[in-house]
């Protein structure tokens, strides 16, 4: 590893933090989507009559929810294609 060089290993290192902000941007959301339907439903079954001002409720929420995981896909690509720090931190 010693004999890499500072482009390869800027590279390197971007490629692993980006899967791992991938994984974590992604799964995140989806948990807290999860439990958002689960509450939803579990208000809908308790109020009926509530039931279309709930649904409203959860979609705006979800619509939120799910673009910060196009946010982090977006700062990967970024990362991954056009890398800004090799240009700053290779001299």
């Amino acid at each position: 590893m010693s004999n890499l060089s500072p482009e390869i290993l800027i590279t390197l290192v971007t490629i692993i933090v980006s899967g791992l902000g991938i994984i974590l941007g992604t799964s995140i959301p989806a948990i807290v989507e999860g439990r958002a339907v689960l509450k939803a439903l579990d208000g809908i079954t308790r109020q009926p009559e509530a039931a279309n001002d709930i649904r409203t409720t959860l979609l705006i929420s979800m619509a939120l929810l799910e673009s910060t995981a196009i946010y982090v896909l977006l700062v990967i690509l970024i990362l991954l294609f056009a890398n800004p720090l090799i240009d700053l931190l290779v001299v």
